[in-house]
Order: C-alpha cells, then structure tokens, then sequence
C-alpha cells in the first residue's frame, strides 16, 4: 500500500531543498506539469484536449491505434539528461540563470510510486473536463481509464535505474508503453533486453549527422555521448518490439544532403520498424535558443521524407498534417497496440483534420 501523503512529504521537502529546486519547480509548474514521485511529471498533451473537444487525434493514434485521450504522457526525470539539446523544451540551467547537476538524478523514487501518481495525476487533468458541454463526457469517463503510457515529455528517461520495472509495471496494470529516448544509455538499453522488459515499442530520436554537429546541437555534458549513440543504434535490432527512427527536422540544421545521406545509413544499421521525420517544434525551453524560422513547413518535411525513402527503400505510408510529422515504414501495416483510428493510416484527415496552417501543438506551450 502506497503511502501518498508521505510521498507529498518527500516531494516537498526535495524542492524546497534549495533555491535551485524552487526556481525549477515554479517553472515547471508554471509550464503545466505536474510533479509525480519526487521528480517525475506528467503534463497534459494537447492531443488530449483535442480528443475530448473535438475528436482529433494525434499521429500515434493514426499509426499505432493509441487512444490520445487514454494517453498518459510522462517522464521519471523531469529535468536530467546527459544532452542540452538546443531544440529541446526541457529547463535547462541556462533558462534560470542557476547551475544543477543534470546528469545525475538525485533521487531514485520507487516504480511503482510513480505508475500510480502518473495515473492519478492523468485523471485528475481529463477530470478537468467533466460538465464542459463542448466535451464527448463518454471520451471523458474513457479517459479515467489510461491504456497507454508515453514515457518521454522531458528528461532522459534511461538515467532512470528502474526503467525495467517501471515498464513492467505498466504493462501489470494493461497500459502499453512507448519509450523515447535519445540512446546515450546503450547499457540501459541491454539492460531492458537482458531482463525482457521492452517497451511496447521503442523510439530513438535523433537530429545530428555526425559528432560536430552533436556536438553543437545535442551539447553533451559526458564524455563519448556520441559514440554511446552508435552503440544505441546498432543495439535498435535486437528488440523485439517495434523500433521508430524519429528524425526531428530543423530548417538550417539538418535539412541538408549531407545529413540526409548520414540519416540512411543510422537507418540501415538499425533496420528499424519505422522512421518518424518530423517538425522540431518551438516549445519551452527551445524559444531561448533557437527561433520560429526553425519550424520547417509541413511540405518541407514530407519533401525530406519523400528523398529519405527514395533513399532507404522505406514506403511512405501516412502523414499527419496538423503534427508536421510523416511515416515511412518497411512493413506495409504498422503492429496497432490499441484501437483507436480505425483507417487512420490512409484516411488521416478522418481523424486529424487541419484547423490552422500554424503550428497548433507550438501555439500552447
């Protein structure tokens, strides 16, 4: 038996510890997490509100059949992580002007604490649409019911020393689980496949080409970060799940030949299940480092896809409009872990119709 109001106590007492965890946690409140374990989070996805309000669904339901209302999206690490990447919306410490070791998590909360507090703090945000007329109220109960968790948000989630059992206990209480990581734990990653405890399906995303660009993108804070990846990715064909390649394209970095032709050869030594391209987005953080002019076009983006697949032999299956992200696949029908958006693949205006040429993820954060 849990005990959470001895959880409160800890999470409490962890960020008023100093004035450095004040001023992280006033952001990440401000921002729309909320705090789980001591130093997890869970923040609402806007493909949530979508769902419940208007019947739009992101590209994980399109593809995957994950319901983005029973979506919990979460990290166990809020903000620890061996990169600084320039594009990511993570609290970085050049964002408060304060230093922490963000390479080490100071805490280690237990599995099972943060599966629950993740759920509970799910229910507790869709609860929020209970009584709004503009809500499908049956979609709203759903959603009292997670069925996936996406285990990502903000952090590196393999500085967490528990993944294995946080995966396990997920899937213990029938939620499928999406990792997405960008591999610099190529131990963590041996590790999940020594114990059997894979995610339902595994993401590497990754945005350099090679270890000058890394080094001034992905800023890493330990030493052959990028030569851990290269293991990460040779280790993507030994899982057994369903590995996604997610390519973040940012218009002036890696929209280039160069990089198009390196991103070929990532995908020919993983031989991933999928490879995801999409928009980098101008969220959190990001907005102090790089700029709007960053965010390609969704056209530019399903161009880069069209060359990567001429390239690699993938098919392009789908795209999602609204999310500026485009599938290729070398399975002609992606493995569907739930059943949302039937048809979603070939019809996904059905289910993510454009409302705004803008950016519309980019316009809440």
């Amino acid at each position: 038996m849990i005990d959470f109001r001895a959880v409160k106590l800890k999470r409490e007492e962890f960020w008023n510890s100093s004035p450095v965890y004040k001023a992280i946690y006033n952001m990440l409140v401000k921002q729309g997490y909320h705090i789980i374990g001591t130093i997890g989070a869970v923040k609402r996805c806007h493909w949530t509100k979508e769902a419940i309000l208007r019947k739009r669904f992101c590209y994980k339901c399109l593809w995957y059949g994950i319901e983005s209302h029973r979506c919990v999206q979460m990290t166990p690490v809020v903000v620890w992580c061996w990169n600084r990447c320039l594009h990511c919306w993570r609290v970085e410490p050049e964002d408060i002007g304060m230093h922490w070791d963000d390479t080490r998590p100071p805490v280690v909360d237990d599995p099972e604490v943060i599966v629950e507090e993740s759920i509970r703090a799910h229910r507790q945000i869709v609860a929020g649409f209970k009584g709004n007329p503009r809500a499908d109220q049956k979609m709203v109960e759903e959603a009292m019911n997670p069925k996936h968790a996406a285990i990502s948000l903000a952090g590196e989630p393999l500085l967490y020393p528990r993944l294995d059992e946080l995966i396990e206990e997920y899937h213990k209480r029938g939620l499928t689980t999406f990792l997405v990581t960008h591999a610099t734990r190529p131990d963590m990653l041996k590790k999940l496949l020594e114990l059997g405890k894979e995610p339902t399906q595994l993401y590497i995303s990754f945005e350099s080409w090679n270890k000058e660009a890394y080094e001034y993108f992905n800023r890493p804070l330990v030493p052959r970060a990028w030569e851990l990846f290269q293991e990460s990715l040779e280790l993507a064909r030994s899982f057994k799940s369903p590995v996604t390649f997610r390519i973040t394209l940012v218009k002036g970095f890696n929209d280039n030949e160069e990089a198009l032709g390196v991103f070929k050869k990532f995908i020919e030594k993983g031989y991933p299940h999928y490879v995801e391209v999409k928009a980098y987005m101008y969220l959190g953080g990001s907005k102090r480092r790089l700029t709007r002019e960053n965010m390609p076009s969704h056209q530019e983006v399903r161009d880069f896809a069209r060359k990567l697949a001429e390239l690699t032999g993938y098919e392009l299956l789908s795209e999602s409009i609204p999310s500026r992200v485009v599938l290729l696949s070398r399975v002609r029908e992606p493995i569907r872990h739930g059943k949302g958006c039937p048809g979603g693949i070939e019809h996904p205006e059905r289910y993510a119709p454009v409302i705004t040429e803008e950016y519309e993820e980019a316009e809440e954060a």
